[in-house]
């Protein structure tokens, strides 16, 4: 083999080096997203969580002033029949 033909496998070695290198960088950016956007979809997991159960509590909460409210009308109702 030539000396050029070395120099040029050389070259095209270290073009493959420099690309393998870059890819890894881009997966470790990449692992690193997913890893952000997995904790910023527990998160959201979470508050959708919490946010339910509240709703849930509003909701029983209104149907309980619903319910004293019905309770107070017929206890008027009531008051002006006597009347």
């Amino acid at each position: 083999m030539s000396f050029d033909v070395l120099e040029k496998l050389e070259k095209k070695i270290q073009v493959a080096v420099d690309a393998i290198d870059l890819l890894q960088m881009e997966v470790e950016e990449l692992k690193e997203q997913n890893a952000k956007l997995d904790e910023e979809k527990q998160q959201l997991a979470q508050n959708q969580t919490q946010l339910e159960q509240e709703n849930q509590q509003l909701k029983q909460q209104h149907e309980a002033w619903q319910d004293r409210l019905r309770v107070l009308l017929g206890k008027i109702d009531q008051v002006e029949e006597n009347v």
